[in-house]
């Protein structure tokens, strides 16, 4: 796979189904305990991984996202994971089909305060991918502070398994 946007999409992608591995290694009560800092739990953490990442996808396509989903709308895991999962594909499917023109583009959307924002579309769209690694990191030290054993996530590593595959 050469070196493009698809590519770091792909990545993403493997990235987050370490980190869902690594949550479901866990003892279930772990995913929804309070363990103060910035986010306040994983199942906190991984609900904003996951629905800002859908917030992304709809917006691609045109829809307003003005709210981001729950804790009490994706209460365990597997909701969580499956709202994630269909997002990866609408975003790999949506960046596969754009052309340089459409890539070099500026992009408009509305923010959660319903804000009309303007950026450069490659920068928003590497924006996704960015804001995942960030919270996966957080993903990852609260799942070594609860016994865990996080996987690493570093993009090197996805490049050795695309190498050697």
């Amino acid at each position: 796979m050469k070196d493009d946007l698809s590519s770091l999409y792909a990545y993403s992608e493997w990235a987050n189904a370490r980190v869902v591995s690594a949550l479901r290694a866990l003892p279930e009560g772990d995913y929804t305990r309070e363990m103060g800092g910035g986010w306040p739990s994983l199942r906190a953490t991984f609900v904003h991984l996951a629905s800002a990442t859908n917030a992304w996808a709809k917006r691609f396509t045109g829809s307003d996202v003005t709210k981001l989903h729950t804790e009490e709308e994706l209460p365990d895991l597997e909701s969580a994971v499956a709202l994630l999962a269909g997002a990866e594909a609408e975003l790999a499917a949506f960046v596969a089909g754009l052309s340089q023109e459409e890539r070099e583009r500026t992009f408009t959307w509305k923010n959660l305060k319903g804000e009309p924002k303007t950026a450069p579309f490659w920068v928003v769209l590497r924006h996704v991918v960015n804001h995942a690694s960030y919270h996966r990191g957080q993903v990852s030290s609260m799942v070594r502070r609860l016994g865990g054993k996080p996987l690493p996530t570093d993009m090197v590593l996805w490049g050795i398994e695309m190498q050697s595959a």
